[in-house]
């Protein structure tokens, strides 16, 4: 089990403002699974334009925020720590609730196979214990500056 504040996240992938959307780690067991949070606040940049007056959290920034869970677990394994882990693929998606501003998403991501340079995720962004979305992510994993 760990915790990690942002700084510790932004010392691991290679995220920063105003694309980091993990606030803090709540739990991390290295290799296995990782639960993380996302404080949605009225003051995002995208709820100007998504929706004027009925603000929500695009579809496409909660798979953003998974998949920033998913790399700290990734890069947190022994095997690709001071590495990058690349959004391979999306599948199975499926987005289940509205996010809002005050919304709290709490992140939940299981490493489900790892193989050489790549992995396989299963995750859920999860608002007062309703799923908001689940997906299935695929990451390639490479050195920091290699192009893939």
């Amino acid at each position: 089990m760990a915790f990690m504040d942002t700084q510790e996240i932004m010392d691991l992938i290679p995220n920063r403002f105003p694309i980091i959307y993990i606030d803090y780690v709540d739990e991390l067991v290295a290799g296995e699974s990782i639960v993380a949070t996302k404080n949605v606040t009225i003051n995002e940049s995208f709820f100007r334009g998504h929706f004027p007056g009925n603000p929500v959290m695009p579809g496409v920034l909660i798979i953003e925020t998974l998949a920033q869970a998913a790399s700290i677990l990734i890069l947190k394994s022994p095997e690709f720590f001071g590495k990058t882990a690349y959004l391979g693929a999306i599948h199975k998606a499926k987005f289940r609730r509205v996010v809002r501003p005050g919304d709290v998403l709490k992140l939940h991501v299981t490493l489900t196979k790892k193989k050489e340079n790549m992995g396989i995720v299963e995750t859920k962004a999860v608002v007062n214990g309703e799923n908001a979305c689940v997906a299935e992510l695929m990451f390639v994993v490479a050195e920091r500056n290699e192009k893939i």
